[in-house]
């Protein structure tokens, strides 16, 4: 029986939208989530300084022999994980924004996608576009300060939704019919994103699919899966505030967590 966690590693709290699915998908595993509020936002930092500080925090959870670590932040793919995976023996799990399924499925041939500007200039979003987005209008918009207000905790606010007012409504114009959400911190914001959009515009989180993903690679990794059928056991860890980790997680799961403060 193998006990090693899943380390999960997000710029903050956005992450615990990916966590969130992993449980749902594995939860019989382990996870060690580390969350660096602390020097969030990543997003609009440039790529040396993201990686530099995401080895830092890799050495540490390979310390804590983390089987597999899912990389729950775009901004962190976009800029890292080819390095990652260059530089570490232990398999990586990058987030892209999924804008291969609206491509595929609109129907008015407009697709929004809500990003980070990090993950907007990333390499497995730009492939992905040239190869899938022939005859279809792509509206790109960076969501300056969302990561803040999730950050903060500040999920419905008017001044929230007046910031996705803005962002949105140019979309809504153009007849888009899918939304794709290119950060994991958006998720917790679309009660007032789905007010704007109304009933006709799907959104997308990639969460759900990078959870099966991962599951997809540890049953390839045969003497790596927890055969432990009792449930396992969740350890988050946070250069921010623990109280602001402690809330979200009781919003998400309905239950109280060991949440950790440490310093990096």
């Amino acid at each position: 029986m193998i006990k090693q966690p899943i380390g999960v590693i997000d710029s903050g709290l956005g992450g615990l939208t990916v966590w969130k699915e992993l449980v749902q998908t594995m939860p019989n595993e382990d996870y060690l989530y580390f969350g660096d509020s602390g020097f969030c936002p990543y997003g609009s930092k440039d790529s040396e300084e993201i990686t530099l500080r995401v080895k830092t925090i890799v050495n540490f959870l390979i310390r804590e022999k983390c089987k597999i670590i899912v990389i729950a932040c775009n901004a962190i793919t976009a800029s890292s994980i080819d390095i990652l995976r260059k530089n570490y023996q232990i398999p990586f799990i990058g987030m892209e924004p999924a804008i291969k399924p609206a491509l595929l499925k609109t129907k008015t041939k407009a697709i929004g996608v809500l990003a980070t500007e990090r993950a907007l200039k990333g390499n497995l979003f730009f492939n992905t576009k040239n190869r899938y987005a022939k005859g279809i209008k792509i509206i790109e918009q960076i969501g300056k300060g969302l990561v803040e207000k999730v950050e903060a905790l500040d999920f419905n606010s008017k001044s929230t939704r007046e910031i996705l007012k803005n962002y949105l409504n140019p979309m809504i114009e153009k007849k888009i019919d899918f939304l794709v959400l290119g950060c994991t911190h958006y998720p917790f914001l679309q009660e007032s994103m789905k007010e704007i959009l109304g009933d006709k515009v799907v959104i997308i989180d990639s969460a759900p699919a990078i959870a099966q993903h991962t599951s997809n690679i540890l049953k390839q990794m045969k003497h790596k899966m927890n055969t432990e059928t009792l449930k396992g056991k969740s350890t988050f860890l946070t250069t921010g505030d623990t109280k602001k980790m402690k809330s979200v997680l009781l919003m998400i799961k309905k239950s109280n967590y060991d949440v950790r403060s440490v310093l990096f």
